[in-house]
């Protein structure tokens, strides 16, 4: 189980960006990079027809991908970065015990959605 996942709210705390905050938009777990909304946001010269919805080309600002360990999970609580644990729990599911992990933040100790 990834410890930051898509649609998580985190904060940058390192970068030319630290502080700031935003959504996961992608994580890919092979590069251990994230594309947060707004954050790392980079300048790129497009030719014409390369991509589907522009018809020209020019330069766009978008999103780069960065390291996750330049990131750090929002605390539902306090708002505020925090390290993510897991809890193990037991789920009864069709008659039988099932063992479920679930994230929790270090910080206040509430669980991660």
């Amino acid at each position: 189980m990834a410890k930051i996942k898509k649609g998580d709210l985190v904060v940058v705390i390192t970068g030319r960006d630290r502080g700031q905050q935003g959504r996961v938009l992608s994580v890919n777990p092979e590069t251990d990079r994230v594309v947060v909304e707004g954050i790392n946001r980079v300048t790129k010269h497009i030719k014409p027809g390369t991509r589907r919805d522009q018809q020209s080309g020019g330069i766009i600002t978008t999103e780069a991908a960065m390291h996750v360990s330049n990131v750090m999970l929002v605390d539902p609580e306090s708002k505020k970065g925090t390290r993510v644990g897991f809890r193990t729990e037991e789920v009864e599911q069709d008659g039988r015990t099932r063992t479920k992990r679930v994230r929790v933040a270090k910080r206040s100790g509430k669980d991660v959605e």
